[in-house]
């Protein structure tokens, strides 16, 4: 029978309140550019965190590691090739439990859908260790897409004690999976908080520098496609898309950092090498893709966080996804759902570069997703909660 929320909670509080644990797992970078700040507000709150990395995407972590200046102090090294969601699941769940009993965590922060997140929210479940969830709440409404993420959140959801939900439509969500009010709060996503750090010491490599240099006066069109619901025909023919609409348009170009996924590298080789203005970059650190999608026209992108930094940095978006559980950017007006269909994305395409309107007024819109405050709000959060109490804590949360 699952422990109430009480029970959970009633875990570690013979350790002051000043020298609270919190465990922080990440796996992936997006995980890491959204805990980075999370990570920050517990070490200025007197917290210590424990920060451990499954590396289920070792080689994109180590760049942004350092430019997020977060140290890790516990790998748990995963990542092997070819490895399948199982496979990392149950490696994650088999390390971490192991650090659970060394360490003793008040609580286990995660955050968003990963497979990394959902391992690490079953082992402290299976602790009885509370888990807090940040970025709770997104639905695509297709369990199957993005798969396996939907999945996992959807699952997570049912295990955790806390979810910080970063929009209302998230909160609302979670309440009509009947998740308790007193457990939700809003607070806005952390990757607004994490790039306004990142773009208040923005250091930009000189092959970066270089290459906005050398694409001055063209419309630069930045993309990421990642995802596996993109693999195979349907990334091949976005890929095709992009590249004619590159060659109808000489100032236009397309800069691509390729996933290293072989199944991007095979479609992105095949279609896109050797091209005129298509520059196939290596995976690049923060500031280096913080700085192209600053000096781009579009981004085009199935990523889920690209759908939160585009609107942050004024730019407008294709995402290239039969759904999106981030409904918010589309009702704002700051990106439009591509859908499957390459030739949807080639109209939207062609239609915007014959009338920018809605282009340019992107920069105009307020940001969605928050204020740059969503990590301060987590971690009072959970002092509020671990706080002697005289009578039940209500949930608060943060109109945006």
């Amino acid at each position: 029978m699952m422990d109430s929320l009480d029970t959970l909670l009633g875990n570690g509080h013979t350790r002051p309140r000043a020298g609270r644990k919190v465990l922080v797992l990440f796996g992936t970078r997006p995980e890491l550019i959204k805990l980075a700040p999370v990570i920050a507000e517990l070490r200025q709150q007197n917290y210590r965190p424990l920060v451990v990395s499954s590396s289920q995407h070792k080689g994109l972590l180590a760049p942004f590691l350092k430019s997020l200046n977060v140290d890790v102090d516990i790998d748990l090294d995963v990542m092997k090739a070819d490895q399948s969601p199982n496979d990392v699941l149950s490696n994650v769940i088999a390390g971490l439990d192991r650090i659970l009993v060394d360490e003793m965590p008040d609580v286990v922060l995660v955050q968003g859908d990963t497979t990394t997140t959902l391992a690490g929210a079953l082992a402290a479940f299976n602790r009885k260790i509370p888990v807090g969830h940040v970025e709770a709440g997104l639905r695509s409404g297709d369990i199957a897409s993005p798969f396996p993420e939907e999945a996992n959140r959807r699952l997570i959801t049912q295990i955790a004690s806390f979810h910080f939900a970063a929009t209302e439509q998230n909160r609302q969500n979670l309440l009509d999976e009947g998740v308790s009010d007193r457990q939700i709060f809003v607070t806005g996503n952390t990757v607004v908080d994490s790039l306004h750090a990142m773009l208040d010491r923005l250091r930009v490599s000189d092959e970066i520098t270089d290459l906005i240099a050398e694409t001055a006066g063209q419309k630069r069109i930045l993309l990421t496609t990642h995802r596996r619901e993109s693999f195979g025909d349907a990334m091949s023919r976005n890929l095709e898309v992009l590249a004619r609409f590159v060659e109808r348009h000489e100032n236009v170009s397309l800069i691509f950092p390729v996933h290293p996924n072989p199944n991007v590298r095979a479609a992105t080789e095949a279609i896109l090498a050797g091209r005129d203005r298509v520059h196939l970059l290596e995976p690049l650190d923060h500031s280096d893709f913080l700085a192209l999608m600053k000096a781009s026209w579009l981004v085009v992108s199935d990523s889920g966080g690209v759908q939160e930094e585009a609107p942050s940095l004024g730019k407008p978006l294709l995402v290239l996804r039969e759904n999106t559980e981030r409904p918010e950017g589309i009702a704002a007006g700051v990106s439009k759902l591509v859908g499957s269909d390459a030739a949807r994305l080639e109209e939207l395409l062609e239609e915007n570069y014959a009338d920018p309107a809605w282009i340019d007024s992107v920069k105009q819109i307020p940001n969605p997703f928050g204020d740059g405050t969503a990590s301060r709000r987590i971690v009072e959060a959970l002092r509020s909660h671990f706080a002697p109490k005289t009578e039940p804590e209500v949930a608060r949360t943060v109109s945006l």
